[in-house]
């Protein structure tokens, strides 16, 4: 069984270029980040941006397995740059948007491997 989200989460105004500075950061670090991802059973994760009516969102896209470490009980340094990042720009005040997917299309060989 997989948990599949996507949420979306406010930028902090004035944060932009922090954003911009954290999304460099992970892409930069791409390898160890990866590393920290298996540990959490994170399948796949993506992080997308927008701007609508003046306001910024960070959007997360995930599929991930059960029982993976959580990211706030990582000891990998990638985690907790990644986390003062998020503390500096997520806007806490924001109420999360969770979208609930419809559809499903993950091919059997694919989700057997998830499993």
């Amino acid at each position: 069984m997989v948990n599949i989200e996507l949420s979306r989460f406010r930028v902090k105004e004035g944060k932009s270029k922090v954003v911009d500075e954290w999304l460099a950061f992970l892409n930069e670090n791409i390898e160890e980040t990866l590393l920290t991802l298996d540990r959490e059973k994170m399948y796949v994760e993506n992080i997308f941006r927008e701007k609508l009516n003046g306001e910024e969102f960070l959007y997360w896209y995930s599929i991930q397995g059960k029982g993976g470490q959580q990211v706030e009980e990582s000891d990998s340094w990638v985690d907790k740059k990644h986390l003062q990042y998020w503390n500096e720009c997520i806007d806490n005040t924001f109420i999360t948007k969770d979208l609930k997917p419809s559809v499903i299309m993950i091919p059997n060989n694919v989700r057997h491997i998830m499993a």
